[in-house]
C-alpha cells in the first residue's frame, strides 16, 4: 500500500523537482519563525527571495546568486484543526472527496514542520468525538497522523461539528501555537465568528477551505452521472443538472458566503486559503504563507 506522505511528495514535486519544496520552505520559515541569527546553509535564489538574504561572497565564488538561510531557535507546535464528520466525504470541486484535500493539505504543511524542526499536532473530529493526535515530530507519526484523518471521514461518519472543533481548542489548549484550521465551506455563522476572535487572541490562526461540488452540474447531467447529499442520502434529480437558473442560484449564494467569510477572515486578519483540487494546494498553500510573511502576522 502506498504510504500518503508519498503521494503528498508525489503532487509536491509534480511541477519542477524541488522549486515547490524550496518557495514553500522559505515562504513557511518567513511566517512561522521570524528571522535568526545562525547560519544554517546556502541555497540558489529564487523570485521572491529578500535581497538582504544574498551572501554576495557565495554569489560571486559560484556566479551565481545564493541565499543565506538562518537556523531558527525558536521551535513551534503546528495544531491542525480538522473536521473529520461526513460532510469531509463529500466531493470536492475537483470532483474527489475533501478529505483527500485535507490530506494533502496537513501532508505539505505537516511536512516544511518537519524540516524546520517544528511539532506539529492534530484536533479531529465530529458531532460525537473529538480526538487530538499528541504532539511529534516524525515523518511516521505524520504518515499515522495522514492515515487517521484519511479513515476517520467517510460517508458512515458521524456529521461535522465544525464548532466543536474550535471550541475543544480554545477550552483546552492555552499554549500559544500555530492552529491550521481545515474545513469546508459551510456557512461561518455568530458561533464561528465568536470561537475565532476568541482563539486569534490566544494562537496564530490560519485558516484553509476546502471548496464543495457543485450541488447541480453546470451542464445537462451525463449518463450515469449522480450528486447525492451525504448527509441526507438524496440524490439530485436529473432535470436539475444544466438548469441555468437554478445553476446560477446556486453560484451566487455560494459567492455571498464566500464573500462574508474571507471578509470576516481578513477582519480578524487570519490568514486564509481556498483549495478545489490537490493541484492546486501546493500553490494556494504557498501564496497564503508569502500573504502572511508579507503582513508580518
Amino acid at each position: 500500500m502506498t504510504s500518503l506522505l508519498t503521494r503528498v511528495r508525489a503532487k509536491l514535486f509534480i511541477r519542477s523537482s524541488l522549486t515547490s519544496m524550496h518557495a514553500l520552505d522559505g515562504a513557511y520559515a518567513s511566517a512561522a519563525r521570524g528571522r535568526s541569527n545562525d547560519f544554517e546553509d546556502l541555497r540558489e535564489y529564487e523570485h521572491g527571495d529578500e535581497v538582504r538574504d544574498i551572501d554576495w561572497r557565495a554569489t560571486a565564488r559560484l556566479r551565481t546568486p545564493m541565499i543565506k538561510r538562518m537556523r531558527a531557535t525558536r521551535m513551534h507546535t503546528v495544531l491542525f484543526v480538522v473536521d473529520t464528520g461526513r460532510s469531509m466525504a463529500a466531493l470536492a470541486a475537483g470532483d474527489e472527496p475533501k478529505r483527500d484535500l485535507a490530506v494533502m493539505t496537513v501532508g505539505v504543511l505537516g511536512m516544511l514542520a518537519l524540516r524546520h524542526d517544528d511539532d506539529f499536532s492534530v484536533v479531529m473530529g465530529d458531532a460525537e468525538r473529538v480526538r487530538r493526535l499528541p504532539p511529534r515530530r516524525s515523518e511516521g507519526a505524520l504518515e499515522q497522523a495522514l492515515r487517521a484523518i484519511d479513515g476517520a471521514a467517510t460517508p458512515r461518519s458521524p456529521a461535522s461539528a465544525r464548532e466543536r472543533l474550535l471550541d475543544h481548542v480554545a477550552r483546552t489548549i492555552s499554549r500559544r501555537m500555530i492552529v491550521v484550521v481545515v474545513t469546508d465551506e459551510a456557512p461561518v455563522g455568530p458561533d464561528t465568528e465568536r470561537l475565532l476572535r476568541r482563539l486569534r487572541a490566544q494562537h496564530d490562526l490560519l485558516w484553509v477551505t476546502l471548496r464543495d461540488a457543485l450541488p447541480v452540474l453546470p451542464t445537462a447531467q451525463a449518463p450515469g452521472a449522480a450528486r447525492r447529499d451525504v448527509d441526507s442520502g438524496w440524490e439530485v434529480p436529473g432535470f436539475l443538472h444544466g438548469d441555468e437558473a437554478v445553476v446560477r442560484e446556486v453560484i451566487e449564494q455560494r459567492t455571498a458566503e464566500r464573500a462574508h467569510r474571507d471578509a470576516l477572515l481578513s477582519a480578524l486578519e487570519i490568514s486564509h486559503a481556498e483549495i478545489g483540487a490537490r493541484e492546486q494546494a501546493v500553490p494556494e498553500l504557498l501564496r497564503m504563507l508569502r500573504r502572511r510573511a508579507h503582513a508580518g502576522v
